[in-house]
């Protein structure tokens, strides 16, 4: 049971479920998650604008699922790993490449440089190395891409502090850390 109140439709002012509305139209379905963000409407409207942003970037879906299954896995949250397995499934990983991604790498080497450069940026709060940006540029990714890693950490280490805090009832295939 979630310790902070997971808003319903039932339980919904006019404006959550009008975010409801939105987020059901895109996702098919409205995650227990955004249902804890949705307490604060203006904290779901900055976390919904900072996913759509994020999404814009260079990245591909891969390796955007990667770098969150990297990060929920060290800040150890359960909700986030079943989530990010079941949507890393649907953008096309399979499960040794998720447990390897959860492991902080992956099959594929540029992929696993920007996995390993995700763990350290969580790791060390952002504190990285000259040495660890530098073996992202020599990986090939831009520093656009690199801001865009970062980007990425931060958005999931938020959804991992939700997903901890609240201890929400997972609504995805339960994943064990």
């Amino acid at each position: 049971m979630s310790r902070i109140h997971t808003v319903t439709r039932d339980t919904a002012t006019a404006e959550q479920n009008a975010l409801f509305d939105a987020i059901q139209a895109q996702l098919g379905v409205v995650p227990n998650f955004l249902k804890i963000f949705a307490n604060s409407p203006a904290a779901l409207r900055a976390f919904l604008g900072f996913h759509g942003i994020a999404g814009e970037g260079s990245l591909d879906p891969k390796t955007r699922e990667r770098i969150a299954l990297a990060v929920a896995q060290q800040n150890t949250c359960e909700y986030c790993v079943s989530a990010h397995t079941a949507i890393g499934r649907k953008a096309g990983l399979d499960n040794d490449e998720m447990g390897i991604n959860r492991a902080g790498s992956s099959q594929d080497a540029k992929a696993a440089v920007a996995v390993k450069f995700a763990r350290a940026v969580a790791e060390h709060t952002g504190d990285v190395t000259t040495a660890e940006l530098q073996e992202m540029r020599a990986a090939g990714y831009s520093d656009a891409e690199i801001v865009e890693v970062i980007t990425h950490v931060g958005l999931n280490y938020l959804t991992n502090l939700i997903g901890k805090a609240s201890r929400v009832e997972i609504d995805f295939p339960k994943v064990a850390l």
